[in-house]
Formats: C-alpha cells, sequence, structure tokens
C-alpha cells in the first residue's frame, strides 16, 4: 500500500483527479446554493458535440478539443439564457431540454466518426464520456492546476459579488452590480470546471462531481466561505480515493475504472454527511439532558 504513494504515474494522476475535485467542489458550491444544479449537467453534456465537432475539423490535440467542449457549452447555456428570458420556458426545462439536444446530437456525431473517420479509434474520443484519468499526463497535471488558481482567484476577486448573486440577485442589482454578467461570468467558471474534468471523470459524470462535494459540505457549514472551503476539500479527497480505489482493486485482466470509483467515493462522503446531519440533533439533545 504504501509503494503505491512512490509510483510516479499514480502520483500524478491522483494529484491531477484531486485538484479537479477541488475545484469541481469549490465552484460547483455557487450552483447548488443557486439551486442551479442540473447546469453542470447540461454543460457537461454539451461538451460532447463540441468536442465531436472540433475532430470533424481536423483539432487532434486534447487542448483544442477541450476548447471546442467549452465552447459548446458555452453556446447551449447562451440558449437556455435566452429561453428563460423569452419566459417560455423555464430555467430547469430549458436545461433539460438542452442537455437531451446536444447529447443526442454528440452521439451522432461520435456515431459517424466512429464509421467514417479513419483512424478515429486511435484518438479514443470514447474517454470523454466516461472518462480515463490514467492517461493523465504531467503536462495536465499543470494545465489543470493553472486553470484552477485562475478560477479561485476570479472568485476571490469577486467573493462578495459573487455571494450576493447567490443569495439576493435583485439586491445586487439594486446596488448598481451588472447582475447579468457576473452570472455570465459565473457560468463561464462553471463550464471551465466541467471541460478540464472531461479527460479524467467523463461527460457522463463530472455533473455528480461538481454537485456531490458542495451537497455533502451543506450538511455541515452554512455559510458560504467555510462551505466552498469545505466543498473543496470534499472533491479533492473524492478524487484521491477514487483514483487509490481504483488502482487497488484493478488487477491484471480487470480494470476498474477510475472515473466512476471517483463518484462513488464522492457518493460516500454525501452518505456520511446526510448520516451526521440526521444524528447529531439526537446527540445534541442527548448532551443537553445528561449536563
Amino acid at each position: 500500500m504504501i509503494e503505491l504513494f512512490f509510483d510516479p504515474t499514480l502520483q500524478t494522476v491522483a494529484m491531477g483527479t484531486a485538484a479537479i475535485g477541488a475545484m469541481a467542489g469549490f465552484i460547483g458550491t455557487f450552483a447548488v446554493i443557486r439551486r442551479q444544479s442540473l447546469q453542470g449537467d447540461a454543460i457537461s453534456h454539451a461538451a460532447l458535440p463540441g468536442l465531436a465537432a472540433a475532430f470533424l475539423l481536423g483539432a487532434r490535440s486534447p487542448v483544442v478539443l477541450v476548447l471546442g467542449a467549452a465552447l459548446a457549452g458555452w453556446v447551449a447555456m447562451a440558449l437556455v439564457g435566452a429561453f428563460s428570458l423569452s419566459r417560455r420556458l423555464t430555467f430547469d426545462a430549458a436545461l433539460g431540454g438542452t442537455l437531451a439536444v446536444f447529447f443526442g446530437i454528440g452521439l451522432a456525431l461520435l456515431t459517424y466518426i466512429k464509421k467514417h473517420v479513419r483512424g478515429a479509434a486511435e484518438h479514443g474520443l470514447e474517454r470523454y464520456l466516461f472518462g480515463q484519468a490514467a492517461t493523465l499526463r504531467e503536462s495536465d497535471l499543470w494545465a489543470v492546476l493553472a486553470v484552477a488558481g485562475v478560477a479561485v482567484a476570479v472568485v476571490l476577486a469577486l467573493w462578495k459579488q459573487f455571494q450576493l448573486l447567490s443569495f439576493d440577485p435583485d439586491f445586487a442589482a439594486v446596488q448598481g452590480w451588472r447582475v447579468r454578467g457576473l452570472d455570465w461570468l459565473l457560468t463561464a467558471l462553471i463550464v471551465l470546471t466541467v471541460v478540464i474534468g472531461l479527460q479524467a471523470v467523463g461527460v457522463v459524470l463530472m455533473s455528480s462531481l461538481l454537485v456531490a462535494p458542495a451537497v455533502a459540505a451543506k450538511q455541515w457549514q452554512h455559510r458560504l466561505g467555510p462551505l466552498s472551503a469545505l466543498a473543496a476539500v470534499f472533491g479533492a479527497f473524492a478524487g484521491f480515493a477514487g483514483t487509490i480505489g481504483s488502482h487497488l482493486l484493478s488487477e491484471e485482466g480487470r480494470t476498474v475504472p477510475t472515473g466512476p470509483m471517483i463518484v462513488i467515493s464522492a457518493t460516500a462522503i454525501v452518505g456520511v454527511s446526510i448520516l451526521w446531519a440526521l444524528v447529531r440533533p439526537r446527540l445534541v439533545r442527548k448532551a443537553v439532558r445528561s449536563t
């Protein structure tokens, strides 16, 4: 067990998934607080046609493919915003419809690529569906850390604005803040968080990593500062534990994928946190009676 931590490849993958989990937990807190948890799901599924379209246009570099995914996620959220502002659809309905349409287009494009693009299988586009954390390299780790650092710096610089936007956007508008611009900036950070984790966790599972740490943290904290910090810790732990668990359970001839193990770890944290939230009042009452 101890020898695992001295494996350079495993160290890189574990640190990369932990960084992705921490970023997802920190940024995802705002989506959960604003009751827009489905936003991450819509963005992650909407990223698929962007990946496929970039590949069809000749992109082979993971960086360019991820940029295509980010552009598709941004377009999807722009459409959701347009539909919800027109008041013809509610925000949740627009998100759900956009998720289904974009994901369907993405699957159709992937099928076309498999059948008509020579050598497509060598580039492993399928790994963006369910993730393949083992492909993370040291350069990917530094890229994740750089993106996470920029995202956290932006949030901290605009902490007061994002805090008020999350709890009372009407009052923020009265204060003269550009609520629409802040909303788009926060959406851009969520898009960035989702696409940076696609290679490790995948389109299907990334939304869980965006929501689960924040949901778990809400069982322990109610103030936004400690809540977002704790969500980042939970996300990092889920990424690290999932990677180690996947490595330990994988044997010769049997591979346990890292992405699902990360989500299982995050779900376990949520389960323990909810159980603690249910038990804690009883323990407090017993402690009070005993005194």
